[in-house]
């Protein structure tokens, strides 16, 4: 297996191979700028790992692969519309580069572009299928976790079981399905890659998690966003959510009291809410709900027909992701 880093270089090499230089421009430049202003590329990496699990040509992937990104940089774009946000990784988001109209259409064409790529994918008839039918269970998932997400905002009563099903929805059926797709352009067959897409789903769960954990108590220099973000915004994370499992009654009504009241002062917001997270060790139930999907994630990897070299990279990789907290 080979190191994330030549996955990496594989991929952009692709990604820049296949821009979208076409006409009218005015279409596909706020593709070219969305695709470009950087990222993990996670997903697209995933894509490229699943396959050389199962085959030594990774390039059978690739279209798969910008598939994935295509998708989610679509999902972004219009999240951002959705959000009203102003930035995406430290630069104008499209609609703001742009326009609203424009943001619309250039996700609109993105989506499509996506089908394109993974339609361009080589390989059988019975392949191709078994690509599209996990290619169209994410899409429509994604959508489905994009709504509760929407439909939370305007609830009080959101539980975490809920929300750890959106989180899966919205966010790990993505890297499932990169995962189980790639596996499939590997020559896996469907029994086969199923185990890898229930470990990619834990994985990114567990992503997830942290990433709300990071958000309230990581290391600004390192985290790459604002430390207390979702605070301000009042999102209903994991860590507010799992307060209001443990608080008693005077937390409760102090937490709900910060979430509904204006925010005026963002530092003495983040850091009220703060001491109430700390009060009832929330970082540390997050910690533990983060270990507990990862131990999910192994246990379904430990269900595949892999060897035990690759078994061991996986987790290695799955625990280096996992390791922003640290």
């Amino acid at each position: 297996m080979q190191a994330l880093s030549a996955y990496h270089t594989v991929f952009q090499n692709y990604l820049t191979e296949n821009d979208f230089s076409y006409e009218p421009k005015e279409l596909y430049e706020p593709v070219n700028y969305i695709l470009g202003i950087g990222g993990k590329r996670l997903r697209p990496l995933l894509a490229l790992m699943g396959c050389e699990l199962f085959s030594k040509n990774i390039n059978r992937a690739l279209p798969i692969a910008m598939a994935v990104e295509v998708f989610h940089n679509f999902t972004l774009l219009h999240d951002d519309i959705m959000d009203d946000a102003p930035l995406r990784r430290g630069k104008p988001t499209v609609h703001v580069k742009y326009n609203i109209n424009t943001g619309i259409l250039s996700g609109d064409v993105m989506l499509i572009l996506a089908y394109h790529f993974l339609q361009s994918t080589e390989g059988s008839v019975t392949m191709t299928h078994k690509l599209w039918a996990i290619f169209n269970k994410m899409a429509r998932e994604v959508c489905d976790g994009q709504q509760m997400d929407m439909n939370f905002e305007s609830r009080n009563d959101v539980t975490l079981s809920e929300y750890i099903k959106m989180i899966e929805l919205k966010t790990s059926v993505l890297i499932a399905a990169a995962f189980e797709m790639g596996a499939v352009a590997g020559g896996a067959s469907l029994k086969q890659a199923a185990p890898l897409y229930e470990f990619g789903k834990n994985v990114g769960i567990a992503f997830q998690i942290q990433d709300d954990l990071l958000d309230t108590f990581g290391d600004p220099a390192t985290f790459g966003k604002k430390v207390g973000g979702d605070i301000v915004q009042n999102k209903k994370t994991f860590l507010v959510l799992k307060t209001f499992e443990l608080a008693n009654s005077a937390q409760k009504t102090a937490l709900t009291i910060l979430m509904a009241t204006p925010t005026h002062d963002e530092l003495a917001k983040i850091t009220a809410v703060r001491t109430i997270f700390e009060a009832l060790n929330v970082q540390q139930h997050a910690e533990r709900a983060m270990d507990d999907y990862l131990q999910l994630a192994f246990a379904a990897l430990d269900e595949t027909t892999l060897s035990g070299a690759k078994k061991t990279y996986l987790k290695e990789w799955a625990n280096e992701l996992n390791m922003r907290r640290k």
